[in-house]
């Protein structure tokens, strides 16, 4: 959140699993819808935050495995734990806050008690979070006797049920709204509270989200039961809040348009090659728009004759560093591009960019800064990019060079030309 001078245009808060992600569409369409309109149009004056039930541990593991853009804060352990950045620098504030009548050695003793509860896995359970699966039928009798305990005990907790088999015990002023409340009130006071912020869930632990003062929300259209009750009960009138008729991220993108929060058509929904061409509205647009007609492309998805309209984005002479180190022109790369025309057809293969920010270093010129990835089935290979580009006339590509991410590598050409 620091990037900005001031106020982002836009912040968007959401839930991970069946939330932003779609565990039920293994090509991850809707996801790498949100994250090309994300990168075109968000990316540079906005926020992403993800608050998740998630661990760090295996919301890591969830980003290795789905083309998820990268946050600028993680709210994780259902609101127990707040990082920024990439480098996921912890808020230890936050920390402090939450061990307020919290004893965590309490909690396991008292939790101990009820043949009920089986404790979730190790990478679950966290400082400030207990957590467990109990039956649905035993849900209330237990989360009632167990709150009257550890009451008496002095602690002061909350217990959040949710999906219909997960027990979280946290302490009282935990939670993802709670934290979102906390994160506002810190960007209020340096004077960088987002204009507008939306917020996005689908179970019973997102529910916090939708009661925080002056968001819009949009409760997706595959949300669990204990979400719906909710907004039945409490939010079917409000406005500023919505169930969305599409299922995870494709709803999310639903909302930004209801809302008018920006622009909600995402680049990778234009099918039209003859729309898809209109000149990019800025550096980050250009990237997106060109590694899109690149997947395109190497899946037959694009007329062969459309790579003279390519050439005009590249300045010929232009140069070209491969991640392995060697170099070639932008013609090279280009006239090399005809050889693999079509050689992914009918195949899984994707391509998608995250960090896609720019900056202006002349009055016609663009330093344009991205993460690359493409994925072939279970390979997956990403690269870092730096991009040269001018806007003169239009947006032209005069320099690019790339390095290996996560240990990829491959010294195939063919197989990377971009």
């Amino acid at each position: 959140m620091d990037r900005f001078d001031g106020p982002a245009d836009l912040m968007i808060v959401s839930d991970l699993d069946l939330t932003m992600v779609d565990h039920n569409d293994p090509k991850n369409l809707s996801l790498l819808r949100f994250n090309a309109l994300w990168e075109a149009y968000y990316r540079s004056n906005s926020l992403l935050v993800y608050s998740t039930g998630r661990s760090a541990t295996i919301y890591e593991q969830l980003r290795k495995e789905k083309p998820l853009a990268s946050p600028d804060i993680a709210i994780m352990s259902v609101g127990t734990e707040i990082t920024y950045g990439e480098s996921t620098t912890p808020d230890d504030e936050w920390k402090q806050y939450l061990n307020q009548k919290w004893d965590r050695d309490i909690v396991v003793e008292e939790t101990d008690r009820f043949p009920q509860l089986t404790s979730q896995p190790e990478t679950e359970q966290r400082p400030h979070k207990v957590s467990f699966f109990v039956e649905k039928d035993d849900a209330s009798e237990v989360i009632d006797a167990l709150s009257q305990r550890l009451e008496k005990r002095g602690l002061d907790v909350k217990l959040l049920y949710s999906n219909g088999i997960a027990l979280d015990v946290l302490p009282r002023g935990a939670g993802k709204g709670k934290a979102l409340t906390y994160l506002m009130g810190k960007l209020k006071a340096r004077r960088k509270l987002p204009f507008k912020t939306l917020v996005c869930g689908d179970s019973g632990n997102d529910i916090e989200l939708f009661t925080v003062p002056l968001v819009y929300g949009v409760v997706v259209s595959n949300a669990q039961e204990e979400l719906l009750h909710w907004y039945e009960a409490n939010a079917k009138n409000n406005p500023n809040i919505i169930h969305a008729k599409e299922r995870c991220a494709s709803g999310i993108i639903q909302a930004i348009g209801i809302f008018s929060l920006g622009p909600n058509v995402s680049p990778r929904s234009i099918t039209d090659f003859h729309r898809f061409r209109v000149e990019a509205s800025n550096p980050e647009h250009e990237v997106v728009k060109f590694y899109l007609f690149y997947e395109r492309w190497r899946r037959a998805e694009v007329a062969r004759s459309s790579l003279d309209t390519l050439k005009l984005s590249f300045y010929s002479p232009g140069i070209s560093v491969h991640p392995s180190g060697s170099d070639r022109s932008f013609s090279q790369c280009i006239e090399e591009m005809n050889a693999v025309y079509g050689d992914k057809q009918g195949k899984h293969f994707q391509v998608w960019v995250d960090r896609v920010l720019s900056s202006q270093i002349g009055s016609e010129l663009w330093l344009v800064k991205f993460d690359k990835w493409e994925s072939y089935g279970e390979d997956r290979q990403g690269c870092l990019t730096t991009a040269l580009l001018t806007s003169k006339d239009h947006f032209q590509w005069i320099h690019m060079h790339q390095t290996w991410v996560d240990g990829s590598d491959t010294t195939d050409r063919k197989t990377w030309l971009f």
